[in-house]
């Protein structure tokens, strides 16, 4: 009969097998094993932390634009987590550029940068377009924004 000491240890030695496979360790004693978990988790934090920062810059730096095709025109979203001075104006010239009559538009320009609009089409123009051609049309204009500011 197995004591239930035996199986602790047993399962104790199963769970720091796994944990050596996890973090990639070659450590061979249940100390080395733990430390080197210890500075694998200390390095993922790390990239956490470097990935964060990334999404933080990019986000408070290029606005992201969506669009959706309703059923007579867009719905266009463009957010950034900064002021961008200038920039509504220029979307809004898009917008005419495109044919698209803005029906209804929410936009805060406060601290942050939040644009949505409902664009519909021209009765007029016979081209129709899609919502890619929109969202690429708008892009570049913000990448053209972007590029005169600095």
């Amino acid at each position: 009969m197995v004591s239930r000491e035996h199986k602790r240890d047993a399962a104790l030695h199963d769970k720091l097998q796994i944990l050596r496979s996890i973090t990639h360790s070659h450590a061979m004693n249940d100390t080395s094993i733990v430390l080197d978990a210890s500075n694998y988790i200390k390095e993922l934090k790390h990239k956490v932390e470097i990935l964060d920062e990334e999404i933080s810059t990019s986000e408070s730096s290029t606005p992201r634009v969506s669009v959706e095709t309703l059923e007579k025109g867009f719905l266009v979203k463009v957010h950034s987590g900064r002021s961008c001075p200038g920039l509504l104006v220029l979307i809004l010239a898009t917008f005419e550029e495109l044919g698209l009559n803005v029906l209804e538009a929410r936009v805060s320009c406060a601290d942050s940068f939040h644009l949505q609009a409902l664009g519909g089409e021209n009765e007029e123009d016979e081209e129709s377009m899609d919502a890619q051609m929109v969202k690429r049309t708008i892009t570049n204009t913000i990448k053209n924004w972007s590029e005169s500011i600095g």
